[in-house]
């Protein structure tokens, strides 16, 4: 069998478990192969402890003291601070049967111990689905998409902008980035951020053009790279997102604030595209700061320059 890949730590585990023989037993089973270990007792305190440690493998009991284990486990899956590739093995303290078998399955656990553990199997197992994790994990960093809007993140933006801005450059066409954020109003109704990011991200890319990238610039704020789009364009183009967004959370009295930078030529002006989206970025936040913000669509060129 090929060895498990080298680590740069040792791997978090978090058990799951109200007695403490077993926790002891499992700990002395996972550290002589260089797992660390972190216990919770009950179904609050595994909850807690793995939105707030992010362990890379959870090992929970199906019989704790204030919780059911099956509706504990699917309470981590839908948690948004443990991962998705996070994985979970349940153990029960008493016969392993079919039908428990396929609720930690239905429950979202990637496998299922009964009682007599195996001290050699056990690290092999979690060996293979820690690596399976960190190789998740790796390409979510790489990935050039958000996760939560299926945007381009900024690393994603920043390329596509690069290769924009290559084309305009050769064709000498017009070039604009555009940065836009929504404005509540201090009375509006609120909704779940997830849920505006989803609903916005729909928004814009109904309404954004085939040839436009649009992302993710930080945290509520989106961005669009049009090539072939001169300051006239730009702001058309921003009033017509911006319209889209507000339309989408319209009973939210909500105001979208937005600011742009563009060149006429790009092969005359080739500003780099980064620079380009730090200076519409800046003109945005001019925008939301202007009184009534918060119940009007606000957009403002680039005027100055960067230091």
């Amino acid at each position: 069998m090929t060895a498990p890949r080298k680590r740069s730590r040792p791997p978090l585990t978090l058990i799951a478990n109200s007695q403490e023989w077993h926790s002891r037993s499992l700990e002395s089973v996972l550290g002589p192969h260089g797992y660390a270990v972190l216990r919770a007792y009950t179904g609050k305190q595994a909850i807690e402890r793995a939105e707030s440690a992010r362990p890379d493998v959870i090992i929970l009991d199906t019989d704790l003291p204030d919780r059911d284990g099956f509706e504990v486990c699917r309470e981590l899956r839908a948690s948004p601070h443990v991962s998705a590739s996070t994985p979970i093995i349940m153990t029960s303290p008493g016969h392993s049967n079919r039908a428990k078998r396929l609720e930690a399955l239905r429950a979202g656990a990637w496998d299922f111990i009964g009682s007599a553990l195996d001290g050699e199997e056990l690290p092999l197992r979690l060996d293979a689905f820690v690596s399976a994790k960190l190789d998740a994990d790796r390409a979510k960093e790489e990935s050039l998409l958000d996760e939560m809007t299926g945007l381009y993140n900024i690393r994603g933006l920043a390329r596509r902008a690069r290769e924009i801005g290559s084309q305009a450059f050769r064709h000498r066409e017009p070039f604009a980035c555009i940065v836009l954020t929504p404005v509540f109003a201090e009375d509006a109704e609120q909704l779940d951020n997830n849920e505006i990011m989803e609903r916005l991200a729909s928004a814009l890319r109904d309404t954004g053009r085939t040839s436009d990238a649009i992302g993710m610039l930080g945290p509520g704020e989106f961005a669009v790279v049009a090539q072939g789009t001169d300051a006239g364009g730009a702001v058309r183009l921003a009033e017509r997102l911006a319209n889209a967004a507000s339309s989408s959370l319209a009973k939210r009295v909500v105001g979208v604030a937005a600011g742009y930078d563009a060149v006429d030529d790009y092969h005359q002006s080739p500003i780099e595209p980064s620079d380009m989206l730090m200076r519409a970025s800046m003109a945005m936040r001019l925008s939301r700061a202007e009184p009534g913000a918060a119940g009007s669509v606000l957009i403002r060129p680039f005027e100055g320059t960067l230091n």
